[in-house]
């Protein structure tokens, strides 16, 4: 069942993308209101405990040593990371990649009373705007952009936050955007699976959403897979995903369920249900090399399936004023 759902986003779609069963074969195992970065940290705190360091055969004894005197030893002047930034909003949680230029992840809690309108929210008044508390070398510039043929597609959309003009201010924040197709995804398709999940909360209490791209391999003509992607700006720094992904566990009178959904990056028509592009959530975890809900209270591959819970279907809406919103920059 869930590599005719993979097949679907070849097949279906028709799109191009890798097959989920294709996929797992190469990715198998062998046997606040303002922002609050961590703080730069150019050593560990020592360590409570010492590793030690057991000899192997051939090999002579090792005296037990401390991770922070490893990193004194090794690391005199620092490590060379982090690679990712922790961002918090007032509304929603980021990690932001600054290899990519892109988010991670970005993470919200969704619920009936958080959707209501607030008193002169304006969509209109917020701006798409550089964050500021990323390193500049490493921060993605509205210039990227600048003629890119993309849209700058929020991964958290404002449409989610109309209870705060201060928070849907920050849903502009380049840390929450990546590159999308804009006609026929990010102001179609898109935008109807993120009214799905606003709409979820009509039948959940809660309804936590992950949202973030993924940068899946094709397969070419000579039969080999391949990564490849698009890297836009001047110099080229953010990369274009080939893919978006949503994860989403809702919760209901102690009852939970979770859904994944993979997309490529491209025109989509309005006449594919949703459920082509469902993956298994172990999928997304092995595209992006990330763990969602360790601290789950109820075992996560137990959680019954979203779509067997309520009916994952797309209500198609025309966003005629949301359109105005993600043009490609000019």
């Amino acid at each position: 069942m869930a590599s005719q759902k993979a097949t679907l986003i070849i097949g279906g779609a028709a799109l191009g993308a890798v097959s989920l069963a294709a996929y797992q074969k190469l990715t198998q195992k062998p046997n606040p209101r303002s922002i609050q970065p961590l703080p730069p940290q150019n050593l560990p705190s020592p360590p409570s405990t010492q590793q030690q360091h057991r000899p192997t055969q051939n090999q002579s004894p090792v005296i037990p040593v401390s991770n922070f005197e490893i990193s004194k030893e090794i690391l005199p002047f620092g490590f060379p990371g982090p690679v990712n930034d922790i961002v918090y909003r007032s509304a929603y949680v980021t990690s932001y990649n600054r290899r990519d230029r892109n988010p991670n992840w970005v993470a919200e809690h969704l619920t009936a009373a958080k959707l209501k309108r607030g008193e002169d929210v304006d969509r209109s008044k917020s701006t798409f705007k550089e964050d500021e508390h990323i390193p500049a070398k490493f921060r993605a510039k509205l210039s990227d952009y600048f003629r890119s043929g993309f849209d700058r597609g929020h991964m958290v959309p404002a449409a989610d936050v109309k209870n705060s003009q201060v928070s849907m201010d920050e849903t502009f924040y380049l840390t929450n955007i990546a590159p999308q197709v804009g006609e026929g995804f990010n102001r179609d398709y898109w935008a109807h699976l993120e009214h799905f999940c606003r709409q979820l909360t009509k039948q959940f209490s809660d309804v936590y959403v992950f949202t973030g791209p993924m940068y899946l391999p094709h397969q070419e003509a000579d039969g080999k897979f391949y990564v490849k992607y698009q890297v836009i700006g001047n110099p080229p720094n953010v990369a274009v995903p080939t893919h978006f992904y949503k994860v989403i566990l809702t919760h209901h009178q102690g009852r939970y369920s979770v859904g994944a959904f993979v997309l490529p990056n491209a025109r989509i028509s309005d006449a594919t249900p949703i459920t082509a592009f469902q993956v298994p959530l172990d999928a997304v975890e092995r595209g992006t090399g990330l763990t969602f809900f360790k601290q789950s209270p109820v075992d996560k591959n137990k959680i019954p399936d979203l779509c067997k819970e309520t009916e994952c279907r797309l209500v198609i809406r025309q966003f005629n004023n949301a359109q105005n919103k993600a043009l490609p920059a000019k």
